[in-house]
Formats: structure tokens, sequence, C-alpha cells
């Protein structure tokens, strides 16, 4: 029985003969969504930053990295479904898999609502329907409860840097922003006008962040960095111990890693 029609990020329509049994994720956090919904056995490959979960990424034909993965081993594989995100992965790539007749899903989810929707659908799209309604009213739930327990309280500013060297962090127009906003945060880079703005320490200090949190990914934030704002005393989060090294995947993957995020970000965001 056909599946869809399916409209993807690009505005591009898809529809499936039947559920795919050869799916290649170029997306770690769609893989580890694929293996939650049920559809791990028909993940044919995965990308080398694949890492969860990893019983079941294990075993599976690695097809390189996001920006340069090796589409003849996409193609040899079989793949009757590629799911794609429109940052992560080259538009130039899409399209030349679509030339060979692969079904490809390009995804990009920008507000945690959107992750929670893409539940849904990519539950819908292999044939797990039924477990993607009810992971995502499971989400959507947990969504709900933190927001009433985050009501009347002030939000805490928050500075969330994902690179150094120089230092890079997020603006509004990224999903770890919403993710930090319904956790309880206030981005002090919220209104940068390019997603990914490029900052100094001085300006940094200038916003004065409550609370700082540094994740593993993209860039690698380690116990030794924390040295890094021993200049700026001044700053609250510096002042008060508020410096937390977190699982990147908190803030920037979709899938069950939410609820995770939904539990763990709030305490850190409100810890006095």
């Amino acid at each position: 029985m056909p599946l869809g029609p399916f409209l993807d990020a690009l505005g591009d329509s898809l529809t499936l003969p039947a559920p795919p049994r050869r799916i290649v994720s170029l997306v770690p956090s769609v893989t580890e969504l694929l293996f939650a919904l049920g559809a791990g056995p028909a993940v044919a490959g995965c990308t080398v930053f694949c890492t969860e979960p990893a019983e079941g990424v294990a075993t599976k034909p690695r097809i390189g990295g996001e920006k340069n993965p090796r589409l003849e081993a996409i193609r040899d594989l079989g793949a009757d479904l590629v799911v794609a995100n429109v940052e992560e992965n080259v538009r130039g790539d899409v399209e030349t898999l679509r030339s060979w007749g692969i079904a490809v899903y390009v995804i990009y989810p920008r507000r945690v609502v959107d992750g929670i929707r893409l539940v849904r659908e990519l539950g819908e799209l292999t044939g797990h329907a039924d477990e993607g309604r009810r992971m995502a009213a499971d989400l959507l739930g947990a969504l709900e409860a933190s927001r009433l327990q985050l009501q009347g309280r002030t939000p805490r500013r928050v500075f969330y840097p994902i690179w150094r060297r120089p230092w890079m962090t997020i603006s509004r127009d990224t999903y770890a922003h919403d993710m930090l906003h319904v956790c309880g945060g206030l981005n002090v880079f919220a209104g940068s006008e390019t997603r990914y703005p490029e900052v100094t320490l001085e300006e940094v200090a200038q916003r004065a962040p409550e609370v700082i949190l540094l994740p593993d990914e993209p860039y690698r934030f380690r116990r030794a960095h924390l040295a890094d704002f021993d200049a700026h005393g001044d700053v609250p989060a510096v002042r008060f111990g508020r410096l937390h090294l977190i699982d990147g995947k908190l803030a920037t993957w979709y899938g069950p890693r939410i609820a995770q995020a939904l539990r763990e970000l709030p305490r850190l965001l409100a810890e006095s």
C-alpha cells in the first residue's frame, strides 16, 4: 500500500510504493529516531557520526560524513529511502541521489514542536505510524508539562557556544535556541543577524549571562575550557558557578532525545 504523499522541507512531494526496506540516514539524530520507532532493521547504512543507539548502529555500513557521503555506496546499498537535513547535508548530493531514482526525504526542524512533528512524520514514512503517533503524543505531553512547570519563572540569561577559536554561538533562528527557550533559557545572542554568529568573550561578558552551557558537540568542550572564563569573574554565570558541561545532543537532537532534554535542561537553567 502506497505511503504518502509527504511534503518535505524543500517543498518536494514524496510518495513511496511501500514501506522502505533499505533506509540510509544522513542525520545522526534521525538514525537514533529510526531505531526508536522500530525501523532499525530497515536501516541499511548511516554516517560515521551516527553513534546512537550504539548497539544498533555497530554493524551498520558507514557511508561517510554528512557533508561528504559516498553517494555510490548509498546506491550500492540499494537504498529505497534516504533521510537528509537542509543544514547538515549538501543540496547537490540530494539532487544526485534523486537523479538516480532514489527517494530522498529532506527535513529541517527549527523548533521543538517541529522535532516532535518529525517523529510522527517519520513513523508514517517508514510504516511505523502507530509508534510515531504514540511517541509524538508522549513528547507533546512532556513539552506541556515543562511549560506548566516553568510558568511564572523568570527566564535565565544563557550563553550557549558551539565553537571555540573563534567563539561561535546561536541566534534565535536555530533549533537549539528554541530548545533553550522552552526549557527556561533566554539566549543572550538571540537577536544576532546570522544564525551562528562569531563572538568574543568580551561581548559575552557584556551580555551578562546567568548560565553558561558548554556542549560536547559540535565543538568538544571539556573541563579545561572552563578556565577560559576565569578572566570574567563579574559575569553572573562565572561568579555563581553556573558553568555546565553538557551533552550537546540535548539541545540539538530530535526524536526521543527531546524527552531527556525537557527533563535536564530546565534543571540546569534554574540552579541557584
